[in-house]
């Protein structure tokens, strides 16, 4: 717990000098709003029993010190409604960057059990909520705590009486707040996984939008959506109930303060232990000490959402990444491409079955490796731990003679380029989206990287060229183009390691020609692993692995393996068949 507030309270450090003005003022506005009802009763019990023409002056004077006390906590409240803010909005880029740094390091593990619209809530409602916190909780709390202690030391002033009929009604507002609070925050905590589950819910139908249109299916997502909407309208239900007797009971109990304050002060000045001038700023510095009471009711109200929001911030930030840069790791320099995997296997969950069983495989630089089979046979987890995305249970790969652990992980990356069957294209233009391959490449870099993949053609006939907007996930392209882009982007990389999964596999014959001539292009000279849908396309592959749940079930060259009569044999005929 200590941790957590030592963590909270570092988000001020950059912002200290906003942070103590912001306190200094809200403290000084505070005083103002103590300081005018001294005023007015002193003109009521003292200034008005003068004589006209020294009464008149002194009133005007006091007017006009009032009306400047006035112009100086509208300043106050100007200055932390501002910049008060822009703090809390500085905190709340902080944290956005910290959370979203941390999205990064994670790993592929992590997004497989997780859904986009649950992280979305994390880095957007919540962190709103926690920067509201950060801004207005101090300051009220601090605004609260010098008018509600300021105000019952100036009452006891005024009359012992009467203050301490007024602090009488204090425990029982603060148990009823203590019990009501426990309540509220199980409830926002509930309301905050209610509101996740909706922005997963919208995600996931709004980026499979033209899945649910081709199926008519708008009415199963509304009928989803709807039953995510009215949990959360339930759970927001518990929380309003309770928010509701939160605010109706505490309304109610300062305005008993009021009331007895009222009744009790008519009884002293009908008995002449008090005169109306004493109960006149009683009533109005009772205002002064329940006012901050109702801020209080705001503060918790606020309190919960901030740190339900915070407690989940530090739930992601607390997961740590399963793949890391070792200690010791080191950058890669001059990479040859000699890949060694020896006796690896993995499985991706403890509680799933192994993936691959003690894999041996050596593939020389600049060796061309073609990898088919079965669905389920392991080929893309296979070429998924070369760029470690997941890291072997057991055994290790090698990279020219390196353990690839032992190698920092953005230099090991650095070195691949993969083309994958489902193809990611950012919200940009063409030109943005190639660069993406090395973001520093100037644009003639880029048309040649294009040119190499054989888009420079196409991208010319589009309206803006290389300017153009593709939309989201290049929806306004066709699969062979945006397959293009991504053979553009890796030409842009020039890495020495190739993997190519299922790159041709969703395109048709005059696609895939294109496409094959452009990655027979680019894995000239290069290590590459081609996984392999249509086994026609690799026929010229130096060696082709055939994968089962097995391992490695064969390998060798086409020829070899068909004169086999085996697994690749069977799986050759029906590839052709369904070519045919």
């Amino acid at each position: 717990m200590e941790r957590k507030w030592k963590k909270l309270i570092g988000y001020y450090k950059p912002y200290r000098w906003l942070f103590w003005s912001d306190m200094f003022l809200a403290i000084l506005g505070a005083g103002v709003t103590l300081v005018i009802p001294l005023i007015v009763r002193y003109i009521t019990g003292t200034v008005i029993f003068l004589p006209a023409e020294m009464a008149m002056p002194t009133i005007w004077k006091l007017a006009a010190v009032m009306v400047a006390l006035v112009l100086l906590e509208c300043f106050c409240n100007y200055y932390i409604g501002n910049y008060g803010h822009v703090m809390g909005a500085c905190i709340e880029h902080d944290m956005r960057n910290e959370i979203f740094r941390h999205y990064q390091k994670l790993s592929f593990t992590f997004y497989d059990n997780q859904k986009v619209g649950q992280l979305l809530s994390r880095i957007t409602s919540d962190l709103f909520d926690i920067s509201e916190l950060l801004h207005h909780g101090p300051e009220d709390l601090v605004i609260s705590l010098i008018k509600f202690f300021g105000s019952f030391v100036i009452l006891l002033t005024v009359n012992k009486t009467l203050a301490l009929v007024t602090f009488a009604f204090i425990p029982l507002i603060v148990v009823y707040a203590f019990i009501l609070n426990r309540r509220m925050k199980r409830a926002f905590k509930e309301n905050r996984a209610r509101i996740a589950d909706i922005n997963s819910q919208i995600e996931d139908s709004l980026s499979g939008i033209r899945v649910v249109k081709s199926f008519a299916n708008e009415d199963v997502e509304m009928k989803k959506f709807q039953n995510g909407n009215q949990r959360f309208v339930d759970s927001k239900r518990i929380s309003y109930r309770y928010m509701g007797a939160y605010h109706a009971g505490l309304g109610a109990m300062t305005t008993l303060v009021t009331v007895g304050v009222a009744v009790v002060g008519a009884a002293l000045i009908s008995g002449n232990s008090m005169n109306s001038t004493d109960l006149i700023t009683f009533l109005l510095y009772v205002n002064n000490f329940t006012e901050p009471i109702k801020k209080l009711i705001n503060f918790t109200e606020q309190f919960q959402n901030g740190y339900t929001g915070y407690e989940r911030f530090l739930e992601i930030l607390a997961v740590e990444p399963d793949i890391e840069d070792d200690p010791d790791a080191v950058e890669l320099k001059e990479v040859k491409g000699d890949i060694v995997f020896e006796d690896v296997s993995f499985r991706y969950e403890e509680n799933l079955e192994t993936v691959l069983s003690h894999i041996d495989l050596h593939v020389n630089a600049g060796e061309y490796i073609a990898i088919a089979g079965s669905s389920g046979g392991g080929k893309t987890t296979l070429c998924s731990l070369i760029p470690r995305f997941y890291d072997v249970d057991s055994g290790r790969i090698l990279l020219d003679g390196k353990d690839i652990r032992g190698i920092k992980l953005k230099s090991l990356r650095d070195h691949i380029g993969i083309v994958q069957q489902d193809v990611y294209l950012f919200a940009e233009n063409v030109m943005e989206n190639i660069r993406y391959g090395k973001p520093q490449a100037s644009d003639e870099e880029v048309i040649r990287a294009a040119k190499l993949a054989n888009a420079h053609e196409f991208i010319m006939e589009l309206p803006k060229g290389y300017e153009t907007d593709i939309g989201q996930r290049g929806v306004k392209l066709s699969g062979g183009q945006k397959q293009r882009l991504s053979i553009a982007r890796v030409f842009l990389k020039n890495p020495p390691i190739l993997i190519f999964d299922e790159a041709t596999s969703a395109l048709d014959n005059e696609s895939e020609k294109i496409i094959q001539e452009s990655l027979e292009a680019l894995a000239k000279g290069r290590t590459t692993f081609v996984i392999a849908h249509r086994l026609t396309t690799i026929r010229n592959a130096e060696k082709i692995l055939v994968m089962t749940e097995n391992g490695i079930e064969e390998q060798g060259t086409h020829e070899e393996l068909l004169a086999k009569q085996g697994i690749y044999s069977k799986l050759y005929r029906m590839s052709a068949e369904v070519q045919a």
